[in-house]
């Protein structure tokens, strides 16, 4: 589950990492009064506003302004709220901004000039361990830096026993701080690797990581990742998931315990098993189709879920045909069947062409109940025939 920058220093704040201090705000009157809070308690004169989206490269987009005044901090909170965020990392539609954070600037003049830094913590899944990778070019596109200059990224692996001082060490020099930046530098990594662990955390990443002129460390920016399958141990965390960002697709599914992922493609996947799912969707590729979505009704399909799996595969307009593929282990294919009949029952009618194959556990059974239904059902046997069905519904 991905979280907003705002959860994820409030999460990080919780383990003694150092951020800018900030107040979330919904509205532009709420950004000001936001500002002056801010400044009653640092003494900022400057402010930063950022839109709160889940994408990267906000900044890019516009979604991440300076304001030198409290008129001015209202004005950008009006242009921002409400804007279709284009970044890199969204579609050309762009994501709507629906609350922006306001911190303190934290760039503020000093014995030495601000430094920008970049870390990131997350698991390599080669090895099996956690990584925390590093570079002097923070504040960039870190993509980029790894494509031109890639010798300016490092890696620590983090073996089971923990970070070690060596290690933090070993970072930090090759960050450059010397110094008093080096002791809280050490402080900061302790934190947010603790922060990283406790909180089942995928991806921790900071960018910009700021060496601040006075030497302290701040998380000016915090993107968090957290493990799904371990969420039952943190409602806190759970408690964060914002729906508004998420395909809408993809929240029908997870009420319905679906598992859904929305693809470009134009013919649906019903199946149950991931890697049957898998097959499924290179079948359809090697059939000239493109795979509209993944869709996993695990092992316990019956009516309720595959009629949820129909109605979520028929709000998709890119669809031209369905394609489910059922493997009767756990789940018998004649339930599988009388599922489909009964979500045709309460659909109505369906416009496209469903092709269904299902093998194993009461195949026989099952197609016939599709036989006999009189729905326009086409049936297969094996992956080739329904691979032949796809590309004559497709075309």
């Amino acid at each position: 589950m991905n979280l907003h920058e705002y959860q994820a220093k409030e999460i990080l704040t919780g383990y003694g990492v150092q951020v800018p201090y900030g107040i979330l705000a919904y509205t532009p009157q709420e950004a000001r009064n936001a500002a002056t809070q801010i400044e009653d308690k640092t003494g900022s004169k400057l402010w930063v506003i950022k839109a709160q989206v889940h994408a990267g490269g906000r900044g890019k987009g516009g979604g991440v302004k300076v304001a030198k005044t409290l008129d001015m901090v209202e004005d950008v909170a009006e242009k921002i709220i409400g804007m279709h965020l284009v970044t890199p990392q969204t579609t050309s539609e762009g994501k709507l901004v629906r609350k922006v954070l306001v911190t303190q600037d934290v760039y503020y003049p000093g014995e030495s000039e601000p430094k920008e830094l970049y870390l990131s913590i997350l698991l390599d899944r080669k090895l099996g361990k956690n990584a925390i990778v590093f570079s002097t070019e923070g504040g960039m596109d870190i993509e980029e830096v790894a494509h031109k200059t890639p010798q300016l990224i490092h890696k620590e692996v983090v073996e089971p026993v923990g970070l070690q001082e060596n290690q933090i060490r070993n970072i930090a020099f090759k960050l450059g701080l010397r110094g008093e930046s080096l002791k809280n530098f050490g402080k900061f990594i302790r934190a947010a690797y603790d922060a990283y662990l406790k909180s089942d955390a995928s991806l921790l990443e900071i960018n910009p990581l700021l060496k601040a002129s006075d030497n302290k460390i701040f998380a000016v920016d915090a993107k968090m990742s957290i493990d799904d399958n371990a969420l039952f141990r943190h409602p806190n965390i759970a408690a964060y998931r914002d729906k508004d960002e998420e395909d809408l697709f993809e929240v029908e599914a997870s009420e319905s315990n679906l598992n859904f992922i929305k693809l470009d493609g134009n013919v649906g996947c019903m199946v149950n098993g991931a890697g049957l799912a898998m097959a499924t969707m290179d079948i359809i590729k090697l059939s000239g189709g493109e795979p509209a979505n993944f869709l996993d009704v695990g092992g316990g399909a019956n009516a309720t879920t595959v009629e949820a799996g129909f109605r979520i595969i028929l709000k998709d307009p890119n669809v031209k045909a369905i394609l489910i593929n059922v493997f009767g282990g756990i789940v018998r294919c004649d339930r599988v069947a009388q599922g489909i009949v009964g979500a045709y029952q309460k659909i109505g009618a369906i416009d496209v062409p469903v092709i269904v194959r299902l093998q194993g556990t009461n195949a026989v059974e099952g197609k016939r109940i599709l036989d006999e239904s009189g729905l326009k059902v086409l049936s297969a046997i094996s992956l080739l025939d329904a691979a032949k069905l796809v590309k004559d519904a497709v075309g």
